[in-house]
């Protein structure tokens, strides 16, 4: 019937999307309407009044094209805003975990240049004097990512063993000057224990406060937000080309990227499967 098809047409005419999907969903409403012809004329309604009345029930051109136009638009508006916001946290999670690295090597290289000026400060001398004691003091207390530091001799740390093999016991030696701030319980997750030493005198400890340690959290958080957004969008891809199964959600989920662009170039090479 010319004018079922004529108005199933005019209804999907400014509708962009999969080809394949927008012609199921007119043959869809086809039948639909064509079901509905058939019983008018049961009824007795001649085939012109069967057609115009299931037209008429159906909504009508003007309002169907609205709705099926809405719904597309509404579709891919959502489809986008999911990537976009999954692409957003990638982003950001990696910019925060990058921010983290980068002061968490400024920390590093500070205390290294601690430590360096420290050994410089004992290089020669047998014990720690008063004054080195007040430049060691003043130095660190400028450093607020270090929250201990023991000086050690030498000596009294390294022991060689009856092979040769030297290993260094903090814990069976006192230390002979020492400066403590104690860190909050909140605060003791994130120290990180760092050992420096010259080649006969002096081996200085520090416990410092290291952000590295908050990047595994922020990781986990910002790329699982990531993931399963990326998988939301890339599930809804695969249901609008018909080719959703449980396979590819797994692969979308797993392999993220990777397993989209399987899934991308198989589409390519296979023709995509009508689910009934």
């Amino acid at each position: 019937m010319k004018e079922i098809e004529a108005f199933v047409d005019s209804v999907y005419q400014n509708v962009g999307g999969n080809k394949k999907e927008i012609q199921e969903l007119k043959d869809e409403m086809k039948g639909h309407l064509l079901e509905a012809v058939h019983e008018l004329k049961l009824e007795g309604k001649s085939e012109q009044e069967a057609i115009e009345i299931s037209i008429e029930r159906f909504g009508g051109e003007k309002e169907m094209r609205s709705i099926v136009g809405q719904l597309f638009k509404a579709q891919k508006v959502f489809a986008k805003r999911v990537l976009h916001i999954a692409l957003t946290f990638f982003v950001l999670t990696t910019v925060v975990c990058g921010v983290l690295w980068a002061l968490d090597q400024v920390d590093m290289k500070e205390n290294d240049a601690v430590a360096e000026i420290i050994i410089g400060i004992l290089e020669g001398k047998e014990t720690v004097s008063k004054d080195a004691k007040e430049e060691i003091d003043t130095l660190v207390q400028n450093k607020n990512q270090i929250l201990n530091l023991k000086i050690y001799k030498m000596s009294d740390v390294e022991k060689v063993s009856e092979t040769g093999t030297i290993s260094y016991h903090l814990d069976e030696a006192t230390p002979v000057y020492r400066i403590g701030k104690s860190p909050s319980d909140e605060k003791k997750w994130m120290l990180i224990d760092l050992g420096y030493m010259n080649d006969t005198e002096w081996y200085v400890q520090m416990e410092s406060i290291t952000l590295f340690a908050f990047v595994p959290f922020i990781s986990l958080i910002g790329f699982a937000i990531y993931a399963t957004l990326f998988t939301i969008w890339a599930t809804i891809n695969a249901y609008h080309h018909k080719r959703l199964n449980v396979g590819w959600v797994i692969a979308f989920a797993f392999l993220n990227v990777v397993g989209y662009l399987i899934y991308f170039l198989v589409g390519k090479k296979v023709p995509s499967k009508t689910i009934s």
